[in-house]
């Protein structure tokens, strides 16, 4: 797994800087974390696995909760960008059952409570149910963000992405020439590069799972969570 240094680097060098004047890690670090930022849509739009996580700890619900927000208790995971599915089982008992997911909340459900929630809502920016009369575990199954904004006192730490470097150091490097060098021409030139890393990439990630079927996910669903 590349760090952060080493994109930069490699970055530098494909400008003709490996003494890093002018492309130092301060300045080229920015650029580092939008390459990042595209590289996690290019994976999210492209349903490569590593994007894929289950919540680690199961999620109890007390009774008469009916929303689970950023700000609740229990509360979404912090690095959920698109939730796939949610399970529940009874507290404590490992019965999961997979929950249905609606666009409005049944109305003849409204002012009851229920043993089971069976049903949720995706709502401003929120989950919702019916509130329950017992307490019910909850697990969701969803696609995560992989990175947060890299400081510079973090740029030896192992990004956690696999065969990646190639498509960081060329975008990184092609966003520095159009931003600081000013020279659109070799920007070009590195675009091009990056396409070509990026297909790698991609293909190598995807390598695995040939044998499984999977649906490529809409343009717009990788910003259902941001409020886009």
């Amino acid at each position: 797994m590349p760090t952060p240094a080493a994109c930069i680097d490699m970055a530098a060098s494909l400008m003709n800087d490996t003494a890093q004047t002018v492309y130092t890690d301060v300045a080229c670090l920015p650029y580092l974390n939008m390459a990042l930022q595209e590289l996690q849509e290019h994976f999210e739009l492209n349903n490569i696995p590593v994007t894929n996580e289950t919540t680690p700890a199961v999620l109890n619900v007390v009774a008469g909760v009916s929303v689970i927000g950023a700000a609740t208790t229990p509360a979404l995971p912090t690095d959920l960008i698109e939730i796939q599915q949610l399970w529940e089982s009874p507290e404590g008992l490992n019965q999961w059952l997979p929950m249905q997911k609606v666009e409005f909340l049944p109305h003849y459900l409204e002012n009851t409570t229920v043993s089971q929630f069976q049903y949720w809502a995706w709502m401003e920016q929120e989950i919702k149910l019916i509130a329950a009369n017992i307490d019910i575990d909850l697990k969701i199954d969803y696609i995560k963000s992989l990175f947060t904004t890299v400081l510079i006192g973090a740029i030896n730490t192992n990004l956690p992405i696999m065969n990646s470097l190639s498509y960081l150091g060329y975008k990184t490097a092609a966003l520095c020439s159009q931003f600081i060098g000013e020279n659109p021409t070799r920007a070009a030139e590195l675009n091009a590069l990056t396409i070509t890393a990026l297909d790698r990439t991609l293909g190598i990630s995807t390598k695995g799972r040939q044998a499984i079927n999977t649906r490529r996910r809409p343009f717009m669903a990788a910003y259902k969570t941001r409020g886009f």
